[in-house]
């Protein structure tokens, strides 16, 4: 229960500080909470003894990934900090530049809109990621690299029967419903997507809703996906499309027919002199990253988000599978 129990401790706000990450007892960082045996991912003279420190934001997907990291770096040598779980995108962006973690993997859309503050995503997959890749190391000398095939981007979501009652499908269809019936439109968003510019400010300006008339409620990520099943607190809900609830609640995803929200490909981040210094992480990592499609993501947050497994059994088990690591 590792996870779970030390989210309280973890939560430090957007301001992060030496003293608010000791306070929290982050400064000393943990193990890596399962032991790994080495597999196709053998021990790297180069990463011997070498600390690096490994962080996450504070959902699912974003601990499954952070584990991977640190139990591929475990595998290969390194002596690994675990700094998982952090809360926000601004805070785990923070510890990043200040040198408190070493690695993580983030979003491409999150690093062009929020961290660059771009207001337009660029379209494409390839030519997103190249475009913060190549703006980050000018503006803050971060390095990103290996971008996976998984695209965990925004999505408005509704349930089936909601779906077929209002005759719902796309965001436009959506806004239109927000702006002539809002009590029909009820809409639970999750905290940080109510404030992003590339979140539901974003959405309500390109799509010409009226935000006077929105019926919003900001809850918990977690509570999003059951109440717009649910369909009682709210009708359509603020989603992450790689979710593993999405398809075990038979929700559907609108379609974003304006093409508003940004490509949000996973890839790794790290400081321009870490990667300068130990280029076998990357050369380790890159295969992994290779293999995190959309369908293996998803599957991996539904074992932790519908079945309540553990993330760090999850992802241990998954790089096991996949031949990178051995289970003593």
């Amino acid at each position: 229960m590792r996870a779970r129990i030390r989210r309280g401790c973890v939560a430090f706000a957007t301001m992060l500080t030496v003293v608010l990450v000791a306070s929290c007892g982050l400064e000393a960082g943990r193990s890596v909470p399962l032991v790994v045996n080495p597999g196709s991912i053998q021990p790297i003279p180069e990463l011997q003894g070498v600390r690096i420190t490994v962080g996450s934001k504070d959902f699912t997907e974003q601990e499954i990934l952070g584990l991977i990291i640190a139990f591929a770096l475990d595998a290969a040598g390194a002596e690994v900090r675990d700094l998982t779980d952090i809360v926000g995108s601004n805070s785990l962006r923070d510890a990043q530049v200040r040198g408190q973690v070493d690695i993580a993997y983030d979003y491409t859309g999150t690093g062009w809109i929020n961290y660059l503050g771009n207001e337009s995503p660029v379209a494409g997959s390839q030519p997103q990621f190249e475009a913060v890749r190549d703006a980050d190391r000018t503006a803050h000398g971060m390095v990103w690299a290996a971008m996976a095939p998984m695209n965990n981007t925004y999505a408005i979501a509704t349930s089936a029967r909601t779906a077929e009652e209002t005759g719902v499908k796309t965001l436009s269809q959506y806004a239109n419903l927000v702006n002539t019936d809002p009590a029909a439109a009820a809409t639970c968003v999750g905290t940080e997507f109510s404030v992003r510019q590339d979140g539901f400010p974003g959405v309500v300006r390109k799509y010409g809703i009226d935000a006077g008339k929105v019926q919003k409620q900001v809850v918990d990520d977690a509570i999003v996906y059951q109440s717009t099943a649910d369909a009682r607190q709210c009708r359509f809900g603020s989603v992450a499309a790689t979710d593993g609830r999405i398809p075990a609640l038979d929700l559907r995803l609108l379609e974003d027919d304006l093409s508003f929200f940004p490509q949000y490909n996973a890839a790794l981040v790290m400081r321009a002199d870490f990667a300068e210094a130990h280029p076998k992480v990357i050369e380790v990592l890159t295969p992994i990253s290779r293999l995190l499609t959309n369908e293996s993501v998803t599957d991996l947050n539904r074992k932790v988000d519908v079945e309540g497994r553990e993330p760090a059994t999850v992802a241990r088990e998954w790089m096991a599978a996949q031949g990178f690591i051995t289970i003593p």
